[in-house]
């Protein structure tokens, strides 16, 4: 847990999940903890691409399709993340898919990007397998 300084605000979750990012994303992102669901992951890769987390992108995309690297857009402005739907992925499960939207800025324009994500678990923890654009 992040320790705040007097009069310091916890600081929300990126994911729009609606809890302070100590106590959401920010386990995973660290390493602390491990996605549960389909859904705690796809949160935690939206937290961790608005953070420019490089590592926790490659660490958590699925090894047969994983990039060698992520390029991110030093332009962009994430503003915000909304889970349209989810099939499966749960904790008991080993395949999911979590539909989102989210939105970002860049040069003052606004965007969406809409898309249905596949995870798939392996050995007990979930990866992002890929996603078709919506």
């Amino acid at each position: 847990m992040t320790t705040l300084t007097p009069g310091q605000a916890p600081l929300r979750c990126y994911c729009d999940s609606g809890s302070d990012y100590a106590d959401c994303c920010a386990p995973f992102i660290r390493g602390d903890e491990v996605p549960a669901t389909a859904e705690q992951l796809m949160r935690s890769r939206y937290s961790a691409f608005v953070r420019c987390d490089q590592h926790y992108l490659l660490a958590t995309w699925h090894p047969g399709t994983r990039p060698s690297r992520v390029r991110f857009n030093e332009q962009q402005h994430w503003l915000g993340l909304k889970v349209r739907a989810t099939e499966a992925g749960g904790v008991a499960q080993r395949t999911g898919i979590v539909e989102f939207v989210a939105r970002f800025k860049i040069g003052g324009r606004g965007h969406r990007l809409h898309e249905r994500s596949r995870f798939e678990k392996l050995d007990g923890r979930w990866f992002y397998l890929d996603g078709q654009h919506l």
